[in-house]
């Protein structure tokens, strides 16, 4: 899949695409991802991208023209009819399912944003989707895109070490969409503090059990509308209302 991020910062990805576990997704081009400067389709010796807004008010509106250069060169290049995305506060927020999607998908166009937003006009003539990471206002739409990306990587063949680590991720559907649970390593005791005996005992049943009752159990406290979710698609058991009634 291609994704082509449109942005006034292309140094910012530079360190992101080099680092972590989800490096191997972009050097092997599972995840290709191309970087479009938006100055570079600017004119003047300023190269100039924003302006005042209209009706006055603060801060700088991003200039409908550059972007629409910038579009019609990238659209060139890639040959195909990807969708135009936006990170937006208006936007639908992103969650698991939707990243699953787009894993699934041939790429998009992601359009970053600065200032106090793009000129509606572009915004009416080319943006497809419209994504947000949830309420609150970020600088630039850098980071979401990061965060899509990152997301999108980590579910591909191959790019973390163990196949089956994203099964067991919180909000999956392969648990539920429960959280996950909490998890321990050596040493066995540290400041005072034990691991589960149910993890030590080596029986794999035990262990299984006390898993599920640990993600029933943070999904009630922390995301009760998960656990409501789950209840209402059918994924509970008997046995995980049982140990629901006991909290």
């Amino acid at each position: 899949m291609r994704f082509d991020v449109v942005t006034l910062f292309p140094e910012l990805f530079a360190p992101f695409l080099a680092a972590g576990v989800t490096r191997r997704a972009y050097e092997t081009k599972q995840v290709d991802v191309r970087l479009w400067n938006l100055r570079d389709f600017a004119e003047g010796n300023y190269r100039r991208v924003d302006d005042r807004p209209f009706g006055g008010g603060p801060g700088m509106v991003m200039l409908a023209e550059p972007l629409a250069r910038c579009l019609a060169a990238l659209k060139t290049d890639r040959g195909d009819a990807a969708p135009v995305v936006l990170f937006s506060p208006i936007g639908r927020k992103l969650d698991h399912a939707g990243v699953e999607s787009w894993s699934a998908s041939e790429g998009a166009i992601l359009l970053c944003g600065r200032y106090e937003g793009i000129d509606q006009r572009f915004i009416d003539a080319h943006v497809d989707v419209q994504l947000s990471l949830g309420d609150f206002v970020l600088s630039g739409g850098e980071i979401p895109a990061m965060a899509l990306l990152d997301a999108v990587a980590r579910l591909q063949p191959g790019v973390l070490n163990d196949a089956g680590s994203h099964q067991e991720d919180s909000f999956n559907p392969a648990l539920d969409g429960l959280l996950d649970c909490p998890h321990y390593t050596r040493p066995e005791e540290w400041d005072g503090r034990k691991v589960p005996e149910e993890l030590l005992s080596g029986h794999h049943a035990r262990i299984d059990a006390w898993r599920r009752h640990q993600r029933l159990a943070l999904t009630a406290k922390h995301r009760p509308d998960l656990l409501e979710a789950a209840r209402k698609a059918g994924r509970l058991t008997r046995a995980d209302e049982a140990f629901l009634a006991t909290l």
